[in-house]
């Protein structure tokens, strides 16, 4: 499942090709074909995520040209709310744009560019109220402005659940995944294991800003690289991470090989149904 940063470069990528065009909206597909036709050649106002939530929003006619200006932007009426899950993609190409194909649930065309939807977990035409509790019911999201740390710490400072599960917990913070989790855990040397309540604040500051570094450096290579400057391929002369998500990390999926800090064997064990990964001396357990 793709995390926070991908879902915060996707916003980004349909800001830089659509923001303030009418688009042509079509579900290919047809499981989305009432709402795109309800949405077919109204104008997008934004594009903006919230952990691994993506909400595009349109203005609210057809007749709209595109916002009025930086200080009096068109409103937004409706919101596609896309949630790619396990087996979604959204892909972008460019002019011409070809004949799609019917795995498309939504396809947007602009007047350069086109995007492609297929697979997600949800696709659905909702309202700026029906947005903003989907954004109530999530912790905060480290890659935004408004985010705040302390919701986060007030939850899992009272939490006997283990900090490996509280970081996935969209409720507790949205965005991090299995990657992002593992990784900022052992760049902190914190146990997996450990109960969030004996989590010190000074402690949870650090991960916070840490997690919100490394996810900006995510959204802007469209990569997740973790290591430190000196455990680089390049300064320690070993070669470069071969694996499907790409970018440089210390533990995630590195069962068995040596930690690039200490040389003892990662661990990995499974937790709440996800694959845990970490190394049992650079990140002892306490007490």
């Amino acid at each position: 499942m793709p995390e926070g940063h991908t879902i915060h470069r996707l916003a980004a990528d349909h800001r830089e090709r659509f923001l303030g065009e009418r688009l042509a909206v079509s579900s290919p597909q047809g499981r989305f074909a009432e709402s795109a036709a309800l949405l077919d050649g109204r104008t997008l106002e934004t594009a903006e995520a919230v952990g691994k939530h993506l909400f595009l929003g349109f203005s609210g006619s057809r007749d709209s040209s595109g916002p009025s200006g930086p200080s009096d932007p068109a409103p937004v009426a409706d919101w596609v709310h896309i949630h790619l899950g396990l087996f979604g993609r959204l892909d972008f190409g460019v002019a011409p744009v070809p004949a799609p194909t019917d795995t498309v649930r939504l396809r947007l065309v602009g007047s350069g560019a086109y995007a492609d939807l297929r697979g997600p977990t949800r696709c659905a035409l909702v309202t700026d109220a029906e947005k903003r509790a989907t954004g109530d019911r999530l912790g905060p999201d480290p890659l935004r402005e408004d985010a705040d740390g302390s919701r986060a710490w007030e939850r899992l400072s009272r939490s006997r659940t283990s900090i490996a599960a509280l970081l996935l917990d969209q409720k507790v913070l949205a965005g991090v995944g299995n990657v992002y989790r593992a990784e900022v855990l052992f760049r902190h040397g914190v146990d997996p294991y450990r109960a969030g309540r004996t989590l010190r604040r000074h402690e949870w500051d650090a991960l916070w800003a840490d997690l919100a570094a490394l996810m900006r450096i995510g959204v802007r290579e469209n990569r997740i690289d973790t290591v430190r400057p000196e455990h680089t391929p390049e300064a320690m002369g070993r070669p470069p991470r071969v694996d499907d998500h790409g970018g440089e990390v210390y533990v995630y999926r590195r069962t068995n090989l040596p930690c690039l800090v200490c040389s003892t064997p990662v661990r990995t064990a499974e937790l709440g149904a996800r694959n845990l990964f970490w190394c049992p001396h650079c990140q002892p357990p306490v007490g």
